[in-house]
């Protein structure tokens, strides 16, 4: 008996093992920091006190001396003063919007690290409102003209003129549509066949969001292979709904949900040994870098350096990706909302020449006007079964292929076609390295500790020493007349119609941000990495046990 016993456990725990192997891959495959691990990410979110840095506290936060505090206060009193006089109706317009746009109040509280956040507020704000645009500039309600650099979270990839010349020309073809919801404008077969041919796809369907498109992508992996699980890489953005935002700011565990290493074998690893991936969620060098999230200021708290892009590298690793998805009846899905259209006519996959199972569009497509567009193969694209007529993947919307919409896009294609469009793609990554490099340089003649990264016409900010006030540099831009989007100096998203003149004001603009923010004390006595980690674990220590 007790040899039966024996041999039982034996074979129960053989059977186990390719179970614990797969776990063991999928572990070391997952991305290490926390963006990796949502569940824990999670905890931590939770756990993590609230605390205010104010008065001495908020100007020595890096253990700066009396004298250097001193300066510090003096520096952001004539900023402030600055601001709120130059800025007073889109101020006052802004605070008043707040009370009741809980919009407004999340990215007024999140601007900054949260510690600096409620002090910082009330010294100074970012006004909300504007009147008008002009090229490449924003005009708010005081008439202060400011440079744009906003993207209009990744619409504005043509410049502004383009979009009021689409959408004026979309309105006047759509006006005799009226609401007619539910029937199509002739126009539809024209943009049904532009899209099949940019995308290289059988089919398409039409949504209202990105965040919508990505999730019908997502169902229909799932309804197709009969799998749950989904793979993205870790620094990824597919929209704000639960299975594809893992960790805080989704209220849900995501359960279905693998974040991955980007470039990486191990993840190769996994997607060829598991029988549970429905499908594989790529946003193409995630926004800037493979493995690393949009940078934001709110999390910015000591240095930030960012990788090298290498175009050649990514290729390759997206070629793999194809060939381990097909092998194994995955789904490979592009989400292009954010960079299609950016880096090429037709995406990352005429960038890259990496075809998808799926791929979904959005923002610039629209020629102005909101949508979401789906794009994929058709063995992937039907939502019913023939043979089990109750066995469907419904998604509709009331607004899907709304009139303007429709028309919007074809206007956008179209012109997508013209000479003078395409030459604004000729040769524009060389453009770009180069007006990096440029800028690069002015800033290490200056002696600041501030460099530009890119991939084409999307930058970011790192900074080359560590410090506790890389975040203010958004406002002392501002002061110069420069604009960017909430996340602060973490991205700054250009035009591909950026002049050479506006890239030259820009520059002296950059310039004098940078002198004066030096000159007001934030980059100096700046401690080593190791002292400010330890100030901070202090600091949320002490927080942790007033609660």
């Amino acid at each position: 008996m007790t040899e039966w016993m024996t041999l039982a456990a034996a074979g129960t725990g053989l059977a186990l093992l390719p179970k614990a192997v797969r776990r063991l891959q999928l572990s070391v495959a997952k991305h290490p920091s926390l963006t990796g691990h949502s569940k824990m990410a999670l905890r931590l979110a939770r756990w993590l006190p609230g605390y205010r840095l104010e008065g001495d506290a908020f100007y020595g936060a890096d253990g700066a001396s009396l004298a250097l505090q001193s300066r510090r206060r003096e520096g952001l009193q004539r900023l402030a003063h600055k601001l709120n006089t130059r800025h007073a109706r889109s101020l006052a317009a802004t605070r008043e919007a707040r009370e009741g746009l809980s919009d407004l109040q999340l990215t007024g509280a999140y601007r900054v690290p949260f510690p600096f956040s409620a002090t910082l507020r009330g010294l100074l704000g970012v006004g909300a409102f504007v009147q008008r645009v002009d090229g490449a500039w924003v005009v708010d309600l005081d008439g202060e003209r400011l440079l744009d650099l906003t993207g209009s979270y990744g619409v504005n990839v043509l410049g502004h003129a383009f979009y009021q010349r689409s959408m004026a020309e979309a309105q006047r073809r759509a006006l005799p549509y009226g609401v007619g919801l539910g029937t199509y404008p002739e126009a539809m077969l024209d943009v049904v066949q532009r899209l099949r041919r940019l995308s290289g796809q059988d089919e398409v369907s039409f949504h209202m969001s990105g965040t919508e498109a990505v999730m019908q992508a997502v169902r229909l992996a799932r309804y197709h292979t009969g799998r749950r699980k989904l793979v993205r890489f870790c620094g990824a953005y597919h929209g704000w709904w639960g299975d594809v935002q893992p960790g805080p700011g989704n209220p849900m565990p995501a359960q279905d949900t693998y974040t991955l290493r980007d470039l990486d074998e191990r993840s190769l690893r996994v997607l060829r040994t598991r029988r549970d991936i429905a499908c594989v969620l790529v946003n193409p060098l995630q926004v800037l870098h493979p493995n690393k999230a949009a940078p934001g200021d709110s999390g910015l708290m000591g240095a930030r350096t960012l990788p090298a892009v290498d175009a050649e590298a990514y290729r390759a690793w997206l070629e793999q990706l194809r060939a381990v998805c097909s092998e194994r009846g995955i789904a490979l899905i592009f989400d292009e909302v954010f960079m299609g259209f950016r880096l090429a006519p037709g995406g990352a996959q005429e960038r890259f020449g990496v075809q998808a199972d799926l791929v979904t569009y959005g923002k610039t497509l629209g020629g102005g006007f909101p949508l979401g567009v789906l794009c994929g193969q058709a063995r992937w694209m039907k939502r019913y079964r023939d043979d089990r007529p109750a066995d469907l993947c419904f998604a509709r919307g009331t607004f899907n292929a709304h009139p303007h919409v429709v028309m919007g896009i074809q206007v956008f294609l179209e012109q997508l076609d013209t000479p003078e469009v395409q030459a604004l793609y000729a040769g524009q990554e060389s453009r770009w390295d180069a007006r990096a490099a440029r800028l690069n340089r002015i800033l290490q003649d200056g002696g600041w500790p501030v460099r530009v990264s890119h991939w084409s016409s999307v930058w970011s900010v790192a900074y080359t020493q560590p410090g506790r006030y890389h975040w203010l540099l958004q406002f002392y831009l501002r002061e110069q007349g420069v604009a960017l989007s909430w996340v602060g100096t973490g991205r700054m998203v250009f035009t591909l119609d950026f002049s050479a003149t506006d890239f030259d004001t820009l520059c002296h603009r950059f310039a004098a941000a940078c002198a004066q923010m030096q000159a007001d004390g934030w980059w100096d006595e700046a401690p080593a990495a190791p002292a400010l980690r330890r100030r901070l674990i202090q600091e949320t220590w002490a927080a942790w046990r007033r609660r």
